[in-house]
């Protein structure tokens, strides 16, 4: 599903930030990518995206070598992703439900026949009583829910979260935990960016990547 090889990333002249990168992610698979603050964890994520091009290596998306792809082409490619950034990325002129719905608009679908999907699912991540308020007036970590919602909501191939449970309590990060697990369950494959450790040890068959030293560490 994702393979680098060899991946370096700096930006203009400097140090490379992130050397060397060689791991794959398979299909129905499940890691938690870890390492200290500041080791480049979002930015591999954008990596995996392709909202960053290395400056070395390759990378193969969906069997895809990207290097030789237009950008009609990646664009089609990253729609069989679903994304939960810490920046959210919500529309406020769209109210809650109309954000998390907005992914199904966009692939042609009927309101009927995603209504009630969308509703069930806002109630899961515990925003049924906020569906019909606007992005300014939710607090961060309804926010952060919402936008969780967003990517779960067309069922995606693959799955980038960066630090989905940051501004939850715990009790709702076990189960949005919940929520990831049971997703890839279905076939998706999950790469979740995190620092809680309690979170790992919740899901012991969960492959790690700890980042370090710019480079990429893979724990089985």
């Amino acid at each position: 599903m994702v393979r680098f090889e060899n991946v370096g990333l700096r930006y203009g002249m400097g140090e490379e930030i992130l050397k060397d990168l060689t791991f794959s992610i398979e299909p129905h698979s499940f890691q938690f990518l870890t390492g200290p603050s500041g080791a480049g964890k979002t930015t591999l994520l954008r990596l995996m995206l392709l909202s960053l091009r290395p400056t070395r290596g390759l990378i193969t998306l969906f069997n895809r070598d990207v290097t030789t792809m237009s950008k009609d082409e990646v664009t089609g490619l990253r729609r069989r992703i679903g994304v939960v950034f810490q920046d959210f990325r919500l529309l406020d002129h769209l109210t809650t439900y109309e954000n998390v719905a907005l992914p199904l608009r966009v692939k042609g679908r009927d309101e009927a026949s995603y209504r009630s999907e969308v509703i069930e699912l806002l109630r899961w991540v515990g925003l049924g009583e906020r569906m019909h308020v606007l992005p300014p007036v939710l607090s961060g970590g309804e926010k952060q829910r919402a936008a969780i919602a967003r990517a779960l909501i067309v069922r995606p191939e693959l799955l980038l979260a960066d630090e989905p449970t940051g501004n939850v309590d715990p009790s709702l990060a076990r189960r949005l935990l919940r929520l990831f697990i049971e997703l890839h369950k279905s076939g998706t494959s999950v790469v979740i960016a995190t620092h809680d450790l309690g979170l790992m040890d919740q899901f012991d068959g969960a492959r790690r990547l700890v980042l370090g030293d710019r480079r990429l560490h893979i724990y089985d």
